[in-house]
């Protein structure tokens, strides 16, 4: 199974792809999308390279699901607003491709990877290049979207079994019009 981890920011979206089989997870590519070459106050143009660059993404690896970052809330609002709205563009992206995604919080993706869930970027960096036996460090962006992937293989045969087990609802506050969820 192919997996392609998102990690959202409207400055930097970083992600990761990974093929796994049972236990083993291999790297497969990763790397991020920037919107720096565009004005700041141009929200809509960084939108727009969010979404194109998460579908070359995908089209490039072909990803058989994919797993995003929860938004935290900030401190700061707008912040977090101009975050969810980097986050929008991505779900966007991979949905229109016909990807099932699977959503995890930063603490869950650094239990999963490092072993708690207040491990440091760099604790993750390192364990990510660890459990793909990576030659150096990626960059941040890209290390936790890696992260995700990972923690997904692992996890999402988990929540698979107990879909099989018993009949698991998709969260409801995603819904649109009483139906429509993604």
């Amino acid at each position: 199974m192919r997996i392609l981890g998102i990690d959202p920011g409207l400055a930097t979206t970083g992600f990761g792809v990974v093929d796994a089989e049972g236990q083993v997870v291999q790297y497969v590519a990763s790397g991020t999308i920037k919107t720096n070459e565009v004005d700041l106050g141009d929200l809509p143009a960084r939108i727009k390279i969010i979404f194109e660059g998460v579908r070359e993404v995908v089209e490039t690896y072909k990803p058989d699901c994919a797993s995003v970052e929860i938004v935290f809330v900030n401190v700061n609002p707008q912040s977090t607003l101009m975050l969810g709205q980097a986050r929008g563009a991505a779900l966007a992206a991979l949905v229109t491709t016909g990807l099932t995604v699977t959503e995890y919080t930063a603490l869950q993706m650094k239990k999963a990877i490092v072993g708690h869930g207040h491990a440091t970027k760099a604790q993750v960096q390192e364990m990510v290049k660890r459990l793909l036996t990576l030659p150096s460090a990626p960059n941040q962006d890209a290390s936790d979207a890696l992260g995700l992937a990972i923690a997904h293989a692992h996890a999402g045969r988990s929540f698979a079994a107990l879909a099989l087990a018993s009949p698991l609802a998709r969260r409801k506050h995603a819904q649109y019009r009483g139906g429509r969820t993604y």
